[in-house]
């Protein structure tokens, strides 16, 4: 049997946060997927119970996601960090503030599929 990854999926539209249950719903390696609707409501779920991959936005109220990517990578390095945004000028930041893999969310759903397999089998993406 196949492992079930844990997902925490970090964005502040509601409507993101379900497109992305739903496609999570299709990815048989799926297991508890939770949501957070900014980084510091992140950091305080991955503190109660560390996922294995973290779906991160960029832009959001309260706390980005690239600070929050900063704060998770150096408390817990072992969970894997998604940064997906519209917006592909974070690029570089978000890989710099540890983010293992970036994606831009016009790009179609089977690369992050593919990623997120890459990373719940142990290998980089």
């Amino acid at each position: 049997m196949t492992r079930r990854v844990r997902v925490l999926i970090v964005d502040d539209q509601p409507r993101a946060r379900q497109s992305l249950q739903a496609l999570l719903s299709t990815w048989p390696s799926a297991g508890e997927v939770r949501e957070a609707s900014d980084g510091q409501e992140a950091v305080r779920l991955v503190e109660m119970r560390p996922p294995d991959v973290v779906l991160m936005d960029v832009r959001m109220p309260v706390m980005d996601g690239l600070q929050a990517t900063r704060i998770i990578k150096a408390g817990w390095p072992r969970v894997k960090v998604v940064v997906l945004t519209l917006y592909g000028e974070y690029e570089a930041e978000a890989l710099a503030a540890g983010a293992d893999v970036f994606i831009g969310k016009g790009e179609p759903p089977g690369r992050l599929l593919a990623a997120l397999e890459a990373l719940a089998a142990g290998g980089p993406f």
